[in-house]
């Protein structure tokens, strides 16, 4: 059943669901597309727009309409991590900013989360830190997206890659792969809740995805099981290739893996033809940073994480 909370009569309303309607999707999905265009960042990550369709355990839906009952602001909270803090993220219509809606939709994601709350800033902007600072929230994490020119594979750089002895590599069956890729990302992201309980609706939601090609989804085998991936993406607009997900199980790791898959993804992306490549990491992963500097990455911009004090 949707909770519905009214929130400071006659100026707004502020409403909890549990499920959104599909209008109601279709006009958040319009709202982040257009702060998108506005801020030139994602305000809502790519797992957020997917959980808007449908019910899905421990995620709540706060959305915010004027009077008028347009839409102008939008809030997330995902409540399914067993140890950490809930995690949110919102977006304020850029038509609608500067009268309150921000904070209303960060108090109440406070008092929804218990006052147990992680929130992203996805590109860090001032008005983020402020409303984090206002809110009493800390910074916790730092996600950098890092960027380097592909070209052509003469001048991407990359030597074809050395595989492990006894390692090959092959593109994604859907359907076929489905567990044992899940299996392998599971152990490959056990320190890292956000990916690495990756389920196989979530899956499925990104194989239905206008993107998705098995054909940029590379498996690495060892004596018939998957020890390590990399599944890349293509973004078609914007001219980006995605270094969308590399992983290796734990006993595969430390034999140079994770870098020939890299290569192998990174060579592909070339080979299309796109002028750029992207990858996300954490500040805080040294040798992850490390490694791919050496592979010509720079730090383009970084998405922040704040939290209330623990």
């Amino acid at each position: 059943m949707n909770d519905v909370v009214n929130e400071t009569s006659g100026a707004r309303r502020l409403d909890v669901l549990e499920e959104l309607t599909p209008a109601e999707a279709q006009d958040v999905l319009r709202l982040i597309a257009e702060s998108a265009r506005s801020d030139g960042q994602q305000a809502v990550s790519e797992q957020g727009r997917l959980q808007l369709r449908g019910r899905r355990e421990g995620v709540r839906h706060l959305v915010l309409r004027e009077p008028s009952g347009e839409l102008a602001g939008y809030a997330q909270l995902e409540d399914t991590d067993p140890v950490e803090a809930p995690a949110a993220e919102l977006v304020v219509h850029p038509a609608h900013r500067g009268q309150g809606h921000g904070r209303a939709l960060g108090v109440t994601l406070l008092k929804e989360s218990g006052k147990r709350l992680r929130v992203w800033a996805h590109g860090g902007h001032a008005s983020a830190r402020h409303l984090a600072q206002v809110l009493g929230l800390t910074l916790f994490r730092e996600l950098r997206q890092m960027r380097r020119p592909l070209g052509s594979l003469a001048e991407l750089g990359i030597p074809e890659p050395t595989l492990p002895e006894g390692v090959t590599v092959r593109t994604f069956r859907p359907g076929a792969d489905d567990a044992a890729w899940l299996a392998a990302n599971a152990a490959a992201f056990a320190h890292h809740p956000e990916q690495g309980s990756l389920t196989q609706r979530d899956l499925d939601d990104r194989k239905g995805e206008a993107w998705f090609d098995p054909e940029g989804f590379f498996l690495a085998e060892r004596g018939g099981e998957v020890v390590g991936f990399h599944w890349t993406k293509v973004h078609a607009e914007e001219g980006l290739g995605e270094v969308y997900v590399v992983g290796v199980r734990p006993d595969a790791q430390g034999g140079g893996l994770g870098r020939a898959l890299t290569s192998i993804g990174l060579r592909h992306l070339a080979a299309r033809g796109l002028p750029t490549a992207m990858l996300y990491v954490d500040a805080d992963n040294f040798p992850a940073v490390a490694v791919y500097e050496r592979l010509g990455f720079g730090t383009h911009e970084t998405d922040l994480m704040y939290r209330t004090e623990t």
